[in-house]
């Protein structure tokens, strides 16, 4: 069995796959926005668009090149579209528990606009109660008084991505900043105290070695943050780097997935030794009583998300849905005073259980006893013999309850998970797909 990186997503964001989304369920998405509110806590993502350029690696909906008038335009837009949703029998009135900012690049935005996208967005949601405001960054867009004005707007988790410090590999793989751009971005970081700062890492970029990934590690440890993400290097079909191979993966040198996971089992070590904890299979977390991922823990165990933004996905009482995935259409919907609604998805029951167990999954730990008492299905029992295999392939070191996954297990997670999703699923690669934004 080849351990290559092949072209593909092996992400699992959510569950069903979105190819099972589709325009006829947008009529179910009304319904589900003109219902009464759901007791599910309430969580609002943003989504920016723009960068500086596209890293060669990335799959999400982005924009370059654009001007000031464009982003004025389109920061109205969602301010508009906030405006839309609040107002929704489902959503309104609701208090936001979580707020995430993703992208894209949020700090792709100016002060000024920046201000202004957070004064419309509060008019509709206000998050003065919210547990959690993350707002993602790159590290050359920030400024001293940028950085401060995140604070001074609310923003509680600051999440810089850096994913590597070798500037030889972050040129290779078409990212927009370099090692001393970071380095600036985290002391103005650090002098305004946010509650909680992360760093995302990427192992196995193009160019990656032993050697260099150590050195990333190192100095990210130097920096002390709050939190760290590392990911392990994908393939997507839509990216740079396979278009140019002309979707031959074997001609990109990405690490394979053995010696990823090596590395990312080495960095586990390294920050435990320092100590952090793991709070997922991509997650450290230096101090777990203190530092939480609200917006993760929320989303994987059912509450609402209230997407804003070009193609951006939600959850509303238990119906997916996604906005227009390009900005034109975006545009031209929220201008004309609708919400931008193009597909969407309602669930069975099972199916909302396996997406909550599916996720929960990839903290390492699953409450099962939780899950048997919100859907009324025990997952040991319903899932029994997919249990007993993983703990045979040494992947779970005790079904519990809560179930565990051993280090081995974690490292893989993703790629554990169809096996308990609902045939022809289990084996379609689209179920895999990423959402875009959220981390951790």
């Amino acid at each position: 069995m080849t351990t290559a990186t092949e072209p593909g997503s092996y992400f699992v964001a959510n569950y069903p796959p979105f190819a099972r989304w589709h325009a006829g369920a947008v009529a179910d998405v009304e319904r589900a926005l003109d219902a009464p509110p759901a007791e599910a806590p309430l969580g609002l993502y943003v989504h920016v668009p723009f960068c500086r350029k596209r890293c060669k690696f990335c799959y999400f909906r982005v924009y370059t090149d654009v001007t000031a008038a464009d982003v004025d335009r389109y920061a109205q837009a969602v301010a508009t579209e906030a405006a839309l949703l609040a107002a929704r029998r489902a959503i309104a009135g609701r208090e936001l528990r979580y707020v995430y900012f993703g992208g894209g690049t949020p700090s792709f935005l100016s002060v000024r606009q920046l201000e202004r996208l957070v004064d419309g967005l509060h008019r509709s949601f206000g998050w003065d109660h919210a547990e959690e405001v993350t707002f993602e960054c790159e590290p050359g867009t920030l400024s001293e008084p940028k950085v401060q004005a995140l604070k001074a707007l609310g923003m509680t988790r600051i999440s810089l991505g850096v994913e590597n410090f070798d500037d030889a590999i972050l040129e290779a793989n078409g990212r927009a900043h370099l090692s001393a751009e970071i380095i600036r971005a985290w002391d103005w970081i650090r002098a305004a105290d946010f509650p909680n700062t992360n760093i995302d890492l990427i192992a196995g970029m193009v160019g990656e070695t032993s050697d260099s990934w150590r050195r990333t590690v190192d100095r990210t440890l130097a920096l002390e943050p709050d939190s760290v993400t590392i990911y392990q290097m994908e393939l997507p079909f839509n990216t740079v780097f396979v278009k140019d191979a002309k979707g031959e993966g074997t001609n990109v040198p990405v690490a394979d997935w053995e010696t990823k996971r090596a590395w990312v089992d080495e960095a586990f070590d390294r920050f435990i030794a320092r100590g952090y904890a793991i709070s997922s299979g991509y997650t450290l977390v230096r101090d777990p009583a203190r530092v939480h991922f609200r917006y993760r823990d929320m989303l994987w165990e059912g509450s609402d998300l209230a997407a804003l933004g070009v193609a951006s996905f939600g959850h509303i009482g238990g119906v997916h849905y996604q906005n227009a995935p390009h900005q034109d259409d975006y545009l031209r919907a929220v201008e004309a005073g609708r919400l931008p609604l193009a597909r969407g998805l309602t669930p069975t029951p099972r199916e909302l259980l396996i997406r909550q167990l599916v996720l929960g999954l990839k903290r390492g730990r699953l409450d099962t006893t939780r899950l048997a008492r919100v859907f009324g299905v025990d997952p040991l029992v319903a899932w029994a013999p997919q249990w007993r295999s993983l703990v045979e392939a040494g992947f779970v070191e005790s079904l519990g309850p809560p179930v565990v996954l051993t280090r081995r297990g974690l490292l893989q997670v993703d790629a554990l998970l169809p096996r308990f999703f609902e045939p022809p699923m289990d084996g379609d690669s689209s179920a895999s797909l990423a959402s875009g934004g959220l981390s951790g």
